[in-house]
């Protein structure tokens, strides 16, 4: 007799997700209400909301605008051929993918994550790559997502050296980053290359993959200068519900009252100080690691992780209270560029690239080159110092 395998759904809790969300949110705000006081809660979360949108978002979106700008023309004037041409020889040593994905790199660096897929949907683009690494796209656009934006925004503070260090980490961290992910792709797809013709080697891709206006060089050059100040704003847009949520939520947990003898005035930047309690507990680790002086240092990787616009935000209110210095620019730099937001675009693109099962391995090694960024750059600071 044919034996008949009955599968069995596990009973669900009704309404588990709900009383999940309310068990975190009457936490939250419980914990809260009680150390500041329901009236100073609200207050402080409005007043936050308000002072991040008025001085640190607008400043994040002018940069933006700027930096989208000079992006699109480097694009439409040839400067993004030439930098391909440069980096490709060194993909294959580096990274160990082929030299087109330095156009990858090229298009995150100048805008955001998602810009790879642009580049991944396209036929001969991916045809360069073998099956099982074209995941590893996804973690080679994030840790390059954002870069000119964050490095100009520290550039903008008076950090120019630990900016450029900072990037010198990211890229370590970049390739940490791709270098596990390719070794996981390979042990969990094999290897089944989708090379079509090897003799097509040497073409440079950014010829047929990057568009060029019509017109003459003064129409071009406005042409393009608009548009990527346009879509610079739509990236300062962009980052504003990262910041106002996230960024607010971190500052309540970072500060504590501004007037300790008077106690919480519901003002903006007040909070309840629990994250540098924690701070303090990995305190010998992240100052071994990343050289951090002062526990609330830790709110900026933290925070980096969701929206790395969100994270810039926290700057301006670290340095106003010295919190951080230059070892600490050059941390989060590269950290804040490594990482970029990963969390909450890491699911989409690599959706995007139809390998969502491997979600959990990008993410894992995508953490691990953060970490590895932040360690490269404050060790770089350390060598400079001793040898300057």
């Amino acid at each position: 007799m044919q034996n008949i395998i009955v599968n069995k759904e596990r009973k669900r809790i009704p309404y588990l997700d709900t009383l999940a969300f309310l068990v975190l949110l009457l936490t939250f705000f419980g914990y809260i209400g009680i150390k500041m006081g329901i009236s100073n809660m609200f207050s402080t979360i409005m007043a936050t909301a308000y002072q991040l949108l008025v001085d640190t978002v607008l400043y994040i979106m002018a940069i933006a605008v700027l930096a989208g700008a000079f992006g699109k023309l480097a694009t439409e004037f040839g400067v993004v051929k030439i930098l391909n041409k440069v980096f490709s020889p060194l993909m294959r040593p580096l990274y160990n993918l082929p030299g087109v994905a330095s156009l990858g790199i090229l298009t995150t660096y100048l805008s955001d994550n998602p810009a790879i897929i642009s580049l991944a949907r396209d036929d001969e683009y991916i045809s360069y790559f073998e099956e099982y690494e074209t995941p590893c796209l996804c973690n080679l656009g994030t840790a390059f997502g954002m870069g000119l934006i964050v490095t100009t925004f520290m550039i903008g503070l008076g950090y120019f050296k630990e900016a450029i260090i900072g990037n010198l980490g990211a890229i370590i961290g970049s390739i940490v980053s791709v270098r596990i992910m390719a070794y996981r792709t390979r042990k969990a797809m094999g290897v089944n290359k989708t090379i079509i013709n090897k003799n097509k080697a040497n073409k440079d891709l950014s010829d047929t993959l990057i568009e060029k206006s019509e017109g003459s060089f003064f129409e071009r050059f406005l042409t393009a200068f608009l548009e990527g100040g346009k879509l610079g704003v739509d990236i300062g847009l962009s980052i504003i519900p990262g910041v106002l949520v996230i960024c607010t939520i971190i500052m309540i947990l970072t500060f504590g009252p501004l007037d300790p003898s008077v106690g919480y005035q519901g003002k903006a930047f007040e909070g309840v100080e629990l994250l540098p309690r924690i701070g303090r507990l990995i305190a010998p680790v992240s100052k071994i690691l990343f050289g951090f002086e002062r526990p609330e240092a830790i709110a900026f990787p933290i925070t980096a992780l969701g929206a790395v616009g969100a994270s810039l935000s926290l700057i301006p209110n670290f340095l106003k209270n010295g919190i951080i210095g230059p070892n600490e620019i050059a941390v989060f730099t590269a950290m804040g560029m490594c990482w970029s937001g990963f969390l909450s675009t890491h699911v989409a693109m690599l959706d995007a690239l139809g390998h969502r099962k491997l979600i959990s391995k990008a993410i894992g090694s995508h953490v691990v080159g953060g970490i590895v960024a932040g360690i490269s750059a404050h060790y770089i600071v350390l060598l400079l110092e001793i040898l300057i």
